[in-house]
């Protein structure tokens, strides 16, 4: 399936959000030493982690850094509209899985890598004012993800951290989206690729996610005292989501509701 220019389509949000003013983005000086040129749909190779996760039974020490928002762990994923989480085969973790495109010489650009920080061994992603499809960056989103060794407590044990500091736009044009809103929206979350799996609720409705949404990922958290930042746990193979802040309670409990239920969308990675 191409990539068409939506002309039909979806309906864009009428007021575009201001940038937001939070401050959940943290280290990124850190995760600057590897760099994906400018592209769309683009992934680099199998990247050291630097440490061995232990994912659903699944132990992985490499992952694909993936352009458009996502890292994966069997496969690179150059797919640029979002599928649900739910029921993917990919296992993935995905703070703002879109079509990213850096293209455009004011957009950011995509960059990774390992660091040490309060003595545990990361690896993080930094997705730092990048646009979307088709080269456009007249809207730019800021979002993280960092994951944190912690075989302190077991073995494989680790943390992951999905951090947002702006999120202007959540649709490429390939995507049904008009000016970066409507048609197949952002979806954040993760999978292990079988019957594990979750998505922050506002994934995939239009406006739900952007700084101004009824979900705006810059105005809640989850298990942290910063809004923006999301914090998730590891232990034995499990995510464990603890007890959230009062204000992403419902999120969650959304989220977990409705594992599993949502039908794969079919994957699109081919654009005219």
């Amino acid at each position: 399936m191409f990539k068409s220019f939506a002309a039909s389509a979806a309906l864009a949000l009428s007021a575009v959000a201001s940038p937001a003013m939070a401050t959940a983005i943290h280290d990124a000086d850190l995760f600057k030493g590897n760099t994906l040129a400018a592209n769309d749909d683009g992934y680099t190779g199998l990247v050291d982690i630097g440490f061995n996760i232990n994912f659903y039974g699944q132990t992985f020490s490499k992952l694909y850094v993936n352009n458009n928002g996502n890292v994966s762990f069997t496969t690179q994923l150059p797919t640029y509209t979002p599928f649900s989480l739910l029921s993917t085969s990919n296992a993935m973790l995905a703070p703002f899985f879109a079509d990213v495109d850096t293209r455009n010489i004011a957009s950011g650009l995509t960059q990774y890598g390992q660091a040490t920080i309060d003595g545990r061994k990361t690896f993080g992603v930094n997705w730092i004012n990048v646009g979307y499809y088709n080269a456009r960056a007249d809207k730019t989103n800021s979002f993280q993800l960092i994951m944190t060794d912690r075989s302190d407590t077991g073995v494989g044990n680790f943390d992951f951290q999905f951090n947002y500091d702006n999120i202007s736009w959540e649709t490429g044009s390939a995507s049904g989206g008009v000016n970066g809103f409507g048609g197949s929206s952002a979806r954040v979350g993760w999978s292990n690729g079988t019957t594990n799996s979750f998505e922050l609720a506002g994934s995939a409705i239009h406006g739900a996610l952007l700084n101004s949404g009824a979900n705006a990922l810059v105005h809640n958290q989850l298990n942290a005292s910063v809004d923006g930042q999301y914090n998730f746990s590891v232990r034995n193979g499990t995510v464990i989501p603890a007890v959230p802040e009062p204000e992403t309670y419902a999120m969650l409990l959304a989220g977990l509701g409705v594992l599993g239920a949502a039908a794969r969308r079919r994957k699109c990675t081919v654009k005219a």
